[in-house]
């Protein structure tokens, strides 16, 4: 590879949309540059970014499941990410050389829900990893509460709730849903190859808002079981496509150019 290239890390990848949506703006803008999947197994992590570092034409990586975590202890962390989301999406090398670790998770989730008014309202959140850590932060931020989180490891989720600092409670998955005006999965439950979510939303109010960040299949059985409701509803390219934006500008050094979104999506959905 002679252009600089970036890439996005997980085990597995070939689900990922992040190739088609950078290599869509990439293009758009007319940059010397690639942008790739690249399989990475939990054991060749370190390796991964030792070879990475060597290489002076890689200008960093997305990172998806499961190194989100793992990640954050291979590199560095300048922007105190470990002591607040504690779960990176993005690892960049910086103008020094250093390969420097960040979350564009949190504000891609948010932007999509700005116009809520979250403050005091309560919440549920499906899942306890490194999805949900950037999600919670976001919510934190805009004082949210009570904050259910339903995860099979319950003791996880409590600590979760601990280190955010949020009253709520945690619950097994095949708990009964309180009452919410925001449910957000962040699990992979429904997603292409994993088991489906099984969720009654019966508890929710007639104005509650589902958004479920799985985005393969975009119509998730979440998703339909809301839209069966009435609810309103986001899906995953929202999140997907808002932490992809953070990151191109940070990679590439260009603002993408959201007035093509409606373009991007039927790309992505094709």
């Amino acid at each position: 590879m002679s252009r600089p290239y970036a890439e996005v890390i997980g085990d597995p990848i070939i689900q990922s949309k992040s190739p088609l949506i950078h290599g869509f703006w990439i293009k758009a803008l007319g940059i010397d540059a690639e942008y790739r999947a690249y399989r990475v197994a939990p054991g060749d992590l370190p390796d991964y970014f030792a070879a990475r570092r060597a290489d002076p034409l890689w200008r960093g990586c997305n990172i998806t499941l499961p190194h989100k975590q793992a990640a954050l202890e291979l590199i560095e962390d300048r922007g105190g990410v470990r002591g607040t989301i504690g779960a990176i999406n993005l690892a960049l090398r910086v103008e020094d050389g250093a390969v420097i670790g960040t979350n564009t998770d949190a504000g891609g989730f948010y932007a999509p829900i700005a116009d809520l008014d979250l403050a005091g309202k309560p919440v549920i959140v499906i899942g306890a990893g490194g999805a949900a850590r950037a999600v919670l932060f976001a919510l934190s931020r805009v004082g949210v509460g009570p904050v259910t989180i339903l995860n099979r490891n319950v003791l996880k989720a409590a600590a979760l709730l601990s280190s955010f600092g949020l009253k709520g409670q945690a619950l097994s998955l095949s708990a009964a849903l309180p009452s919410a005006m925001l449910l957000v999965n962040t699990s992979a439950l429904g997603m292409i190859g994993q088991p489906p979510l099984e969720i009654d939303l019966a508890p929710l109010p007639d104005n509650a808002l589902v958004y479920d960040i799985v985005y393969a299949p975009l119509e998730t059985p979440l998703l339909a079981a809301a839209r069966d409701r009435d609810l309103d509803t986001v899906d995953g390219l929202d999140m997907l496509i808002g932490q992809a934006a953070l990151a191109f500008e940070l990679l590439f050094g260009a603002e993408p150019p959201r007035d093509r979104d409606d373009e991007l999506r039927d790309l992505l959905t094709s």
